[in-house]
């Protein structure tokens, strides 16, 4: 009975404490889950950290769902993988209008038949609930250049360096073409 009545006397401090989790470490929790549906090709769970903006200008939640999972399949089909996903620790959680925004570095390893890939990048995090909920999207990919005029606009103090060139490591050689290059 006295083991009862101090969980009970100890839960509410325990409940605050997960409140009190700093901005920072729910905008990596929400990036790293982002990345491990990425990496299973969980196309569900993956549009959940899409922009709005970015799924409606897919066509709507379930049309970019069935275009992502087409793109998994190809993708497996051919022989590719995202093997992991990491993150490193956003940068300053600024607000701007209505929003809460940030960056997060991303490294990706990729690997195919024929090279493994390391892609660097910065994604731009987006919070439109007081930082319960994040959105995330890289500028440099070629969707939101595209869309550019109907995402939402960046505080100008936010810092996003641009992509790094790949990494990249040939396993083979490439088959030569007909003209012998």
């Amino acid at each position: 009975m006295k083991t009862l009545a101090l969980i009970l006397a100890l839960l509410p401090s325990a409940f605050s404490l997960v409140r009190a989790q700093p901005m920072s470490s729910v905008v990596k929790t929400q990036a790293l889950a982002m990345g491990r549906a990425l990496v299973a090709g969980d196309a569900k769970s993956f549009a959940q950290y899409m922009l709005p903006e970015m799924t409606k200008a897919g066509g709507g939640a379930g049309k970019v769902r069935n275009l992502m999972d087409s793109m998994f399949v190809m993708f497996r089909n051919v022989g590719g993988k995202v093997e992991r996903i990491t993150y490193g620790n956003p940068g300053k959680i600024l607000t701007y209008g209505k929003e809460l925004q940030t960056t997060v570095p991303q490294t990706t390893f990729i690997t195919t038949p024929f090279a493994d890939l390391e892609l660097s990048s910065t994604l731009v995090a987006i919070s439109r609930d007081g930082g319960r909920n994040w959105y995330f999207y890289e500028p440099g990919m070629g969707q939101a250049r595209e869309l550019k005029d109907r995402l939402p606009k960046l505080s100008p103090d936010l810092v996003i360096p641009p992509m790094a060139k790949p990494k990249i490591t040939m396993k083979q050689e490439l088959p030569a073409t007909k003209d012998g290059s």
